[in-house]
């Protein structure tokens, strides 16, 4: 199943909506005020108020393939959840992400946050920062959290994922590793630094999580170009592990990592520049789009 949010094009109050994709020739959405008009108008506050509204997901599709759908062309589309507690992102998390670096494969998760408000949706431009001049691309899987939860054992991790979407972490690489005294902070979490999207696919719509080809590409060629069977640590680890420490919240995402190819590792050196677009695409979810402006 395929969750998003977004508003019509002919909306002049431009009202955030949630709804369901409706496979097909041509693909519908169903807008979820037509199931419940009781229901709020964003995901994260869906999943705050009604946890188990995903289980029977299906069921709500087909008593409401009657309803009058919407063309996916007739809609905007946002990121399909906002404002999240938490984005949490693994570094290193490739294996052959790793070996282009010529390091050793991380024994632990290596855990750095961006900001919430660097989320942006899957068609948004992404400003280039006036104060970097090292712009950089990262195709990442992301696990969106549907349930609130703390040190979650293993086995039990993928009972607290609602599914998973494609982000972009977009690095300012000079303010990630030569300023701002080593912290990563700054460089990763800009505005307009974390474009997620096109939708959630819910987790029992995925084949196998760690067996998704991904791919980033920048104005057409591709530069990344990988296999999420190349995770050093799985979904599941990732999860028991950081409910050790902090306590998971409905719609906090976490960025699993992303792939070799990325620009500062290459020989020369490959930044973005105004006017680019880039392309992160993984299988059985679906692909962004991002033009830097």
């Amino acid at each position: 199943m395929k969750v998003l949010q977004f508003v019509l094009k002919n909306d002049p109050f431009k009202k955030p909506r949630v709804g369901l994709i409706i496979e097909g020739d041509v693909k519908k959405i169903l807008d979820l005020e037509t199931v419940d008009e009781k229901l709020p108008n964003s995901l994260i506050e869906i999943l705050k108020q009604k946890p188990n509204f995903f289980t029977d997901v299906k069921e709500i599709m087909l008593s409401s393939l009657e309803q009058d759908d919407i063309l996916l062309s007739d809609v905007t589309l946002l990121p399909p959840i906002s404002g999240m507690d938490k984005v949490v992102c693994v570094g290193m998390n490739y294996k052959d992400h790793c070996e282009e670096q010529n390091v050793p494969v991380p024994k632990e998760p290596i855990f750095f946050s961006k900001f919430s408000s660097s989320v942006v949706g899957p068609k948004d431009p992404i400003p280039y920062p006036e104060m970097s001049q090292e712009l950089d691309y990262e195709v990442e899987l992301a696990v969106v959290i549907g349930a609130k939860g703390k040190n979650i054992p293993r086995e039990k991790a993928m009972d607290f994922v609602l599914g998973y979407t494609v982000a972009h972490d977009v690095s300012a690489r000079d303010w990630q590793l030569k300023k701002n005294g080593g912290q990563w902070l700054i460089g990763k979490t800009m505005d307009g630094f974390c474009p997620i999207g096109p939708w959630i696919v819910t987790k029992s719509d995925i084949s196998d999580v760690h067996g998704l080809g991904i791919r980033c590409r920048v104005n057409g060629v591709t530069k990344q170009d990988s296999n999420t069977n190349q995770l050093v640590h799985r979904v599941e680890n990732v999860i028991e592990l950081l409910s050790k420490f902090i306590t998971l919240l409905p719609g906090d995402i976490i960025l699993t990592g992303t792939p070799p190819g990325v620009g500062v590792f290459a020989k020369p050196p490959f930044f973005l520049k105004r006017g680019d677009k880039v392309e992160c695409e993984i299988d059985e979810i679906g692909c962004i789009q991002n033009l830097i402006i």
